[in-house]
C-alpha cells in the first residue's frame, strides 16, 4: 500500500472532502485539508443553496465503513415512496421499493457536512484550514499555491499528494484539463433551481406526509419538497431559465403568487415565507461533468463533484462521491502505489460515473412529467408486481441505483432491459394486477437473466 510518510493535501471540505480525509486518517496519513469557504459550524453560509439530501444504500455503506451510518441515520428521516401532488385532485404515492424495507433517507447536507468534519478532525490526524483558495496548480507534481483569504498572504504546497474535491467548479480539474489530450465535457441544465421553506406546524408537526419525498409534476418544471428533522419541509423549485414559464417570467411579487396560486395551491398555503424567499436567495444552476484524465501520476486524484458532477434528480450526487471513497480505499489496501490505485481508480469509477449522469438528467424528465401520467403509474404498478412476484429475477434500475451496490453501469443495463419488459407487459392492460406472470417469467428469463448471468461478479455486491 502507498506509503503513510506522505504528505496529503485534500483540496475542499465539503462532504467527500470531509469523508475522505477520515478514511485517509484511518489508514494512518496526515492529512491538511484546504476549504475555500469559512468554517459553516461557526458561520452560516451560502442559504438557499442546500438541495436537501438523499441517503441511500451506497451512502451509508461509506458511512458505515468509518462507523459513523449509525449517527447519521438518528438525524435521518426514511421516505418509502413519492407523493405526487396534482393540481387538482387526490394526492397519489408511488412507494421507491417492493416494501416499506427499501426506502431513501432525507439528510441535511449542512448537519452531515459538518459532523463529517468535525469526526476527520477527532482522528487527531486531519487539520482542516478555511478560507483557502486554490489560485494555480500543478497536477503532476502535486504542487499548489495557495492564498489565504483571511491574511491576503500566498503559499506553496509542493511535496504533496493532492486530492481534488472541490465541487463541479473544481480548481484542481481545471489545471488537470489543461494538460494535452485531457477531455472535458461540462453541460449547464437548462433549468435553475430556488429554494423555499415550508415551516413546521404547531408544536413541530409536519404539514404534509412526513415519510416521503414531496413532487408538483407540470411537465416542463416541478416543485419537490424533503421533510427536515425540525418537522419543517425543505422546498425546491426547478424553472427553466427562459421562456413562458421560467425565472425570466417571475420578476414580479404578483406574477410569483399568481404562478404558485394556479400551479401550486396547495403549497402555497404552506409556504408564508414564498415572495421574501424567492426574490432573496439565489438561484442556483445545475451542471453535468464528464472529463479525463482523473489523475495525474500518484500526484493528483479527483474525486466527488470534482471528477463527475450530476443533477440531483436520482438523488446520488453524494451517494456516487461517497462510493468513491469505498472504492479508492480498497484499492490503497492492496495497489503497490499511488500511481497505480489512482490508475485503476479512474478505470473503475469513470464508466459507472457517466452512467449515473446520464440516468440522473433522465430521471429529471420522469420526476417532471412522467409521474403523472396514468400510462406510467401503471408501469410502475407492473413493475411493482413483477418485484414481488420474482424475487431476485426481476430487479429494476431504481431498485439496483438506491438499494443495492451494484456498478451504475450495470443498473443502466438492467434498466434498459426491465423497461423493456414492463412496456411490453402493460401494452393491454387496465391493472397491474391482471399482469400475464407466465408472459414474464419468460420474457424475464429470456433477455434479463441472461444480462445478469453475465454480469455475475457485478451483482454479488450486497447492500
Amino acid at each position: 500500500m502507498p506509503s503513510n510518510e506522505s504528505k496529503l493535501t485534500v483540496v475542499g471540505a465539503g462532504l467527500v472532502g470531509s469523508l475522505l480525509s477520515l478514511y485517509l486518517a484511518r489508514r494512518g496519513h496526515t492529512v491538511e485539508v484546504l476549504e475555500r469557504r469559512a468554517d459553516m459550524r461557526r458561520e452560516t453560509l451560502d442559504a438557499g443553496r442546500s438541495i436537501n439530501l438523499a441517503i441511500s444504500t451506497r451512502g451509508l455503506h461509506a458511512l458505515r465503513q468509518v462507523g459513523l451510518e449509525e449517527e447519521a441515520l438518528k438525524h435521518a428521516i426514511p421516505m418509502r415512496g413519492r407523493v405526487i401532488h396534482p393540481v387538482k385532485g387526490e394526492l397519489a404515492f408511488q412507494p421507491y421499493g417492493k416494501d416499506d424495507s427499501q426506502h431513501i433517507n432525507s439528510i441535511s447536507r449542512g448537519w452531515l457536512n459538518k459532523f463529517l468534519m468535525t469526526q476527520a478532525e477527532a482522528t487527531g490526524r486531519v487539520s482542516i484550514r478555511f478560507r483557502q483558495r486554490v489560485t494555480q496548480a500543478a497536477p503532476a507534481a502535486g504542487a499548489l499555491t495557495v492564498l489565504d483569504e483571511a491574511t491576503g498572504v500566498t503559499r506553496e504546497v509542493r511535496d504533496a499528494v493532492v486530492f481534488g474535491t472541490d465541487g463541479s467548479g473544481s480548481a484542481v480539474r481545471q489545471a488537470l484539463q489543461s494538460q494535452a489530450g485531457a477531455q472535458a465535457d461540462s453541460q449547464t441544465l437548462g433549468h435553475g433551481y430556488k429554494e423555499l421553506t415550508i415551516p413546521p406546524g404547531e408544536g413541530g408537526r409536519f404539514q404534509m406526509e412526513k415519510h416521503a419525498l414531496h413532487i408538483w409534476p407540470r411537465g416542463t418544471y416541478m416543485l419537490i419538497a424533503l421533510p427536515n428533522e425540525d418537522g419543517s419541509f425543505t422546498c425546491t423549485l426547478f424553472l427553466p431559465w427562459e421562456g413562458p414559464v421560467s425565472f425570466a417570467s417571475l420578476q414580479t411579487p404578483a406574477a410569483l403568487e399568481a404562478f404558485f396560486q394556479e400551479q401550486f395551491p396547495d403549497a402555497k398555503a404552506l409556504i408564508p415565507g414564498l415572495v421574501e424567499e424567492f426574490f432573496s436567495r439565489p438561484t442556483g444552476q445545475m451542471v453535468t461533468v464528464k472529463c479525463a484524465p482523473w489523475h495525474a501520476g500518484g500526484s493528483t486524484l479527483l474525486l466527488g463533484d470534482a471528477a463527475h458532477a450530476i443533477v440531483p434528480f436520482y438523488g446520488q450526487g453524494m451517494n456516487c462521491g461517497f462510493e468513491d471513497c469505498v472504492v479508492l480505499d480498497a484499492l490503497l489496501s492492496k495497489q503497490p502505489d499511488w500511481a497505480a490505485a489512482f490508475s485503476e481508480f479512474e478505470r473503475l469509477r469513470k464508466t459507472n460515473a457517466d452512467a449515473i449522469a446520464d440516468m440522473a438528467v433522465e430521471n429529471f424528465i420522469e420526476m417532471r412529467d412522467s409521474t403523472a401520467d396514468p400510462r406510467f403509474l401503471l408501469e410502475k404498478g407492473v413493475e411493482k408486481v413483477l418485484l414481488n412476484a420474482f424475487p431476485g429475477e426481476f430487479v429494476s434500475r431504481y431498485t439496483l441505483v438506491s438499494f443495492s451496490r451494484v456498478p451504475y453501469r450495470l443498473a443502466y443495463g438492467v434498466g434498459s432491459i426491465a423497461g423493456g419488459i414492463v412496456s411490453e407487459l402493460a401494452r393491454e392492460l387496465k391493472r397491474p394486477d391482471d399482469v400475464d406472470l407466465d408472459r414474464a417469467a419468460k420474457l424475464i428469463r429470456g433477455r434479463l437473466t441472461p444480462f445478469m448471468e453475465e454480469h455475475a461478479d457485478g451483482f454479488r455486491l450486497e447492500g
